[in-house]
């Protein structure tokens, strides 16, 4: 078949079904530099109106999870299975939930004959208000998240769980046409999103994932019709493509843990790995759990999500996570002395406490500012390959319903200089509400979606 750009525009400008040889033609085009930018840019503003059909987004997916190099999982003879969050202030469940997996069992068959675990993890740096886990990893010296697929297998083999960025090679596809779609104001489109995701994703040979799509007043999604249909379309997109997918929908009003910030969100979670356990944590050790339970249940290991999420907890609890975090690692050239006296390596110029102004409760967060205030202290990035300071962040010293006294701190803020404070303090003093009575608190989950039943 012939492919005219014109066409593939035209047939879905005007609402007609593409063919999946079009779609994997258009995407051919796109890697090898085959179609202008004008006729991509014009494919996917035409895309943001129409939408796609469910056989043209599987079409999508598909061609783009196979525009490059792929991870051959079958070799290791486990059940492969990961997560995907949809991006928060403060969301650091990866780093806990890989050791919880490892620890679990790994790849190593139980006496029950249940197949073992493995964790192929590719994971993204932070933009724009939302932090990135490979960014809070690489805070841990000497730790290597540019892994070969060849050295991620290998450290998959030993560990059971591997962290790592994508690689150049892996889904070209999704980083050509992610540039273009920033460009072009595509970016929100649910369909888009959930082909840049889900093709990723798909790439890592999975048997089964877990999504947390997120909604509230930090997530990308504030609406929670919108969060639905991109969970219902990713979910749709990994069981068209044989991968068991179930999405969580989660709420962020407020920042996840008692921490935002890279190298913070990395000690937060080293504490809770070593057995200590702060209040302010709380949210995060739940969400993790309810994580880990759906992975451990899709993989065989338990028999309702609801027991994987004990069951997680207690590898929590009684040091195997952080034995497999230390692995881990160890593995990927991190040196794990740190985790001795991490408080050594914390080094802040400059800090400021926001304080309440009045007696009441906290009762409101715009938890999206609150991710600028980190950003625009040094802990993020507007663009890609932009710095960031490892230090820089928050810690939060109250969560929504919390009693509140006039004087008490809200908010530590650090930075590399005094100059780096003042925008954010004033961000956060908008961002924080107290009043005289206290919010109606929110689940932190608001459902879950499958399409087939929980049953493995």
């Amino acid at each position: 078949m012939t492919f005219h750009p014109q066409d593939l525009i035209r047939h879905k400008r005007d609402s007609q079904t593409l063919a999946a040889e079009e779609i994997q033609a258009f995407v051919h085009a796109v890697v090898h530099q085959e179609i202008s930018d004008a006729q991509i840019g014009a494919f996917l503003m035409a895309v943001f109106f129409r939408g796609l059909e469910p056989p043209e987004l599987a079409a999508l997916t598909q061609a783009m999870r196979f525009s490059g190099e792929t991870f051959d999982a079958s070799p290791l003879q486990t059940f492969t299975v990961d997560k995907h969050s949809t991006g928060g202030v403060g969301d650091k469940t990866s780093l806990l939930i890989g050791p919880i997996l490892a620890a679990a069992g790994l790849r190593h068959p139980t006496a029950h004959g249940v197949p073992g675990i493995c964790v192929p993890m590719i994971s993204g740096r932070s933009l724009g208000h939302t932090g990135g886990t490979l960014d809070k990893l690489e805070t841990i010296p000497g730790f290597d998240t540019q892994l070969s697929l060849a050295r991620f297998e290998s450290v998959l083999r030993a560990c059971g769980a591997c962290l790592i960025g994508q690689t150049p090679k892996l889904v070209p596809a999704d980083r050509l046409l992610y540039g273009l779609r920033d460009h072009t104001s595509t970016v929100e489109s649910p369909y888009l999103i959930t082909a840049s995701i889900m093709s990723k994703k798909l790439a890592e040979s999975l048997n089964a994932l877990v999504l947390d799509v997120k909604t509230g007043s930090g997530a990308f999604l504030q609406r929670e019709e919108d969060a639905r249909l991109l969970a219902r379309l990713m979910v749709e997109t990994g069981e068209a493509a044989g991968t068991r997918t179930v999405a969580v929908l989660t709420n962020h009003n407020q920042p996840i843990g008692r921490y935002a910030g890279n190298w913070l969100e990395v000690l937060e979670c080293v504490d809770i790995l070593q057995g200590r356990r702060h209040a302010l944590s709380a949210d995060l050790i739940e969400l993790t759990n309810i994580l880990s339970g759906w992975m451990l249940h899709l993989a065989g290991h338990t028999e309702t999500p609801q027991a994987g999420a004990q069951l997680a907890d207690s590898l929590l609890a009684d040091g195997s996570a952080y034995a497999a975090w230390l692995k881990i690692v160890a593995a990927q050239g991190g040196d794990t002395n740190i985790f001795t006296h991490p408080e050594r390596f914390h080094r802040v110029a400059a800090t400021t406490t926001l304080t309440a102004e009045a007696d009441g409760f906290l009762a409101g967060i715009d938890t999206m500012q609150v991710g600028w205030a980190v950003q625009r202290l040094g802990a993020g990035r507007l663009r890609p390959g932009e710095p960031i300071d490892p230090h820089a962040g928050i810690e939060v010293h109250a969560k929504l319903g919390d009693a509140i006294a006039s004087g008490q701190p809200l908010v530590t803020l650090h930075a590399a200089s005094d100059a780096l404070l003042e925008e954010p303090l004033a961000l956060l003093r908008t961002a924080y509400r107290v009043a005289a009575e206290p919010p109606t608190l929110e689940p932190q989950v608001r459902a879950e979606l499958l399409l087939r039943q929980s049953k493995p």
